[in-house]
């Protein structure tokens, strides 16, 4: 009887620690699939993203038609914007030529599925008239379907540009005009994705990011959006 009730007993016991044990050992299973998936994206980057970077920054502005062009107006398109001048003369930084390559290039990604749009914004509002804009727009072939040329109040500028995009620039007293050459990318929903704030980042990596862009529009939805998420958390960046 003895032998019976120790036998018992123990089968109780060991049905007992299965019970117990077995919730834990899934914790330990899960958690170590999470650490090989993380070490995944972290070491092989499966997929890549451009960085979330922060919101972009709302403007009203003046095109070359003497058109208001919003920030709204670029609502559900990916935008490449440029900070320039007419005047700009060497060593002044040219960026317009930048964006004038891309747009010519712009049939080597596949776009078709979501427009690109183009804007530069003008710092000098007293010499860039809508008329100056638009000889500007012409001499650089620009497409005036997805290109724009824009301007507003200094003070308006300063807050789009220093304050928005923090690209530095500053109107000297004795007239110059200093900042530093920039190209931003931002996507459909307003967050600024890419920014080429210092030198010529050349038409090649601007292309490479927005085709990036654009995969992830086409590719990050239903279950492989877990998956775009996961590379914006692991910072799969290029």
């Amino acid at each position: 009887m003895g032998e019976i009730i120790s036998d018992a007993l123990s089968s109780d016991g060991g049905e007992m620690a299965k019970a117990r044990f077995k919730p834990i050992w899934l914790v330990y299973i899960a958690l170590a699939l999470f650490l090989i998936i993380v070490a995944a994206f972290v070491i092989f980057r499966p997929i890549l993203v451009l960085p979330r970077i922060t919101l972009a920054p709302g403007y009203t502005l003046t095109d070359q038609d003497g058109q208001r062009l919003t920030n709204e107006d670029m609502r559900g398109k990916i935008v490449l914007y440029n900070i320039a001048h007419t005047n700009c003369q060497p060593p002044c930084g040219q960026t317009s030529r930048t964006m004038k390559e891309v747009q010519a290039r712009l049939d080597e990604i596949d776009s078709s599925a979501y427009p690109i749009e183009f804007v530069t914004i003008s710092l000098d509002p007293d010499n860039d008239t809508p008329k100056v804009l638009r000889a500007y727009a012409e001499s650089l072939e620009a497409d005036f379907d997805i290109w724009h040329f824009v301007t507003g109040p200094t003070d308006r500028l300063k807050m789009i540009v220093g304050g928005g995009f923090n690209v530095y620039f500053d109107h000297k007293a004795d007239g110059r005009l200093v900042y530093d050459p920039a190209l931003m990318l931002v996507d459909g929903i307003g967050i600024l994705r890419a920014e080429y704030i210092t030198g010529d980042p050349g038409a090649e990596r601007i292309l490479r990011d927005m085709q990036y862009l654009l995969d992830e529009i086409e590719n990050s939805e239903g279950a492989n959006k877990l998956a775009y998420e996961a590379a914006h958390l692991f910072l799969c960046y290029p």
